[in-house]
């Protein structure tokens, strides 16, 4: 963890396969001290789809980083960032494909999301309605 203070949260991977599976586990981890678990298994499904589609198109560190607002009526903003700097694509896969759906579950399941240059790569980003 490189910065854990306050409503802000962010942590940086290796392009590493192992680096998913982490990053699960610490976004969860985090949740639950924000006293967010209900969250929990949503945030964790995206945050592992972008973090694999970073390991899959780009070499180099991972971020991932979590805002939870201090005021309503904010929600919940996670933030995936690697350096390539091409922006992903929305694919429309066929019944049969084994990959494709990462960036349409990121859409069908948040509030809103986006992606945005860096100056060194790309951010891609969601934002989920905080409960209550």
């Amino acid at each position: 963890m490189i910065h854990t203070d306050g409503e802000v949260a962010e942590w940086t991977f290796p392009a590493d396969p192992g680096s998913v599976r982490t990053a699960r586990t610490v976004v969860r981890s985090q949740l639950r001290a924000w006293g967010l678990e209900s969250l929990g298994d949503v945030t964790a499904l995206l945050v592992s789809e972008l973090v694999t589609n970073a390991l899959r198109h780009a070499t180099g560190p991972i971020g991932v980083r979590l805002v939870h607002p201090a005021e309503p009526p904010g929600g919940l903003l996670v933030e995936v960032s690697d350096p390539l700097p091409d922006l992903p694509h929305e694919r429309a896969p066929r019944p049969e494909d084994e990959g494709g759906r990462g960036l349409q579950l990121v859409a069908c399941s948040s509030r809103r999301w986006g992606m945005r240059p860096g100056a060194t790569g790309k951010t891609v980003w969601f934002e989920l309605a905080l409960p209550g």
